[in-house]
């Protein structure tokens, strides 16, 4: 994958009710010398679109690289600059032989799906799984990570804890703005922050939707175009398509709102019994009440003989 075309291509051949992965081939020195690997995200917040998780690493040595392509932190970079930074990452020789990268698109279904669902998995959740499934799968394409940098979801101690449980022949450091500190965290930032942005202009609406990236906004609950796009295309019976985090209070609200009352039957618990079902053992257990026991036939006594249950 060498632009951004190839990029959008690759986003719109995919099936974005799920979650995938796009990643570069592990560079040959990165096979070899110790790494650094960055982790950020892009899209958390936003009721629209995927969030995506980015991973950039490079070998300790050649942080210069990180700098001469202008690595910061993609929120204060214009979309033209990150485009122009995410190209110069796939086409520079420099930066071809130097730096890998990798990022999970998570639909906007596979979120709401997790947080609805009855083993309930927090946003918080999806999203150190996803860098944990993103920092095992260079690992295990063969990239030598030395070092984690990640920026953090919830207080940092416990997720840098997490993490050195899982990775513990690697230095883990998680911080608070750790994209606007480490360039490799920038790098990852910038791997995030494109991919979700191409993700949205590529959109493919499967309810049949004739609609694009212009007429819906940035996806944040504040957008104008957003906040139309929600009260708009919202079905009485269905729902939303498959863009809407339904399980955001912006999507929620406005279902309750405009949407028809569904009242679903109790899914039935295997673990409870139903009062009305019988233990299988009843049906061979001695009904004593109101029954005369009845006297033994002098043929066992005589013989001392005695009945045995075949089915105690």
């Amino acid at each position: 994958m060498n632009s951004l075309v190839e990029l959008q291509d690759y986003l719109k051949c995919k099936d974005n009710s799920v979650k995938f992965f796009n990643h570069s081939e592990v560079p040959i020195v990165c096979q070899s010398e110790p790494c650094m690997l960055g982790v950020d995200e892009a899209g958390r917040g936003p009721v629209l679109g995927p969030m995506v998780y980015g991973i950039a690493y490079c070998p300790i040595n050649q942080s210069k690289v990180l700098k001469s392509l202008g690595c910061a932190d993609s929120k204060v970079l214009t979309e033209e600059k990150r485009d122009e930074i995410l190209v110069n990452m796939l086409t520079k020789d420099e930066a071809v032989q130097n730096i890998g990268w990798a990022a999970e698109i998570i639909s906007p279904n596979y979120i709401s799906n997790s947080m609805y669902r009855r083993a309930k998995h927090s946003l918080n959740e999806v999203s150190m799984n996803s860098a944990i499934d993103l920092i095992k799968k260079v690992i295990e394409l063969g990239a030598n990570i030395q070092e984690v940098y990640v920026d953090t979801v919830g207080p940092p101690e416990k997720y840098q804890a997490k993490l050195s449980d899982i990775f513990p022949g690697i230095k883990i450091t998680v911080a608070k703005k750790a994209d606007s500190i480490y360039p490799i965290v920038s790098a990852a930032s910038i791997v995030a922050k494109v991919t979700r942005d191409h993700a949205l202009k590529v959109w493919q609406f499967r309810e049949g939707l004739d609609l694009d990236y212009t007429q819906f906004g940035s996806g944040y609950p504040g957008d104008p175009l957003t906040k139309k796009f929600i009260r708009d295309q919202i079905d009485p019976v269905f729902g939303y398509p498959l863009l809407v985090r339904f399980s955001w209070s912006t999507a929620e609200l406005m279902l309750q709102e405009k949407a028809i009352t569904c009242t679903f039957e109790e899914i039935d618990d295997p673990t409870k019994k139903s009062p009305k079902c019988k233990a299988i053992n009843t049906f061979f257990a001695p009904k004593l009440e109101g029954v005369k026991k009845r006297k033994k036939h002098k043929f066992f006594d005589e013989r001392y003989l005695t009945i045995g249950n075949a089915f105690e």
